[in-house]
C-alpha cells in the first residue's frame, strides 16, 4: 500500500513558478514509478509527467521545456517543478504511483494522492 499526500499548489501570476511535492509512505517507494496528473473543469484527467524508479522522466509535450519531474528516494518525495506558468496550467494536480515502469495512462496507475490546485492568473 502507498499513500500520496500532495503539496505546494497555489496561487500564481503567468510566467511565475510553483514547486510541487507529493510525500508518499510506505518502505517500497523507491520501487515505483511516480507520474504527475492534472484535472481542468471540465475537461478529463491528463497526463503532465512521469519518472521510473531509476529517474527516467517523460513529460507530455505542453510542458516540455518548462516542468521538471524529479524524485529523491530518501525522503520519499516525487517532486513537479513549474516555470513560466500560462493560465492554461491551471488544474487540480495529481501524484500517482504504480509498481511498474512510467506511465502516460492514468488507468496504469493503482494509488493516488487527493489532489493540489494550481491557479495562474493571466
Amino acid at each position: 500500500q502507498v499513500q500520496l499526500v500532495e503539496s505546494g499548489g497555489g496561487l500564481v501570476q503567468a510566467g511565475g513558478s510553483l514547486r510541487l511535492s507529493c510525500a508518499a509512505s510506505g518502505r517500497t517507494f523507491s520501487s515505483y514509478a511516480m507520474g504527475w496528473f492534472r484535472q481542468a473543469p471540465r475537461k478529463e484527467r491528463e497526463f503532465v509527467a512521469a519518472i521510473t524508479w531509476i529517474g527516467t522522466s517523460t513529460y507530455t509535450d505542453s510542458v516540455k521545456g518548462r516542468f521538471t519531474i524529479s524524485r529523491d528516494n530518501a525522503k520519499n518525495t516525487v517532486f513537479l517543478q513549474m516555470n513560466s506558468l500560462k493560465a492554461e496550467d491551471t488544474a487540480v494536480y495529481y501524484c500517482a504511483a504504480r509498481r511498474a515502469g512510467s506511465s502516460s495512462d492514468p488507468l496504469d496507475y493503482g494509488y493516488w494522492g487527493q489532489g493540489t490546485q494550481v491557479t495562474v492568473s493571466s
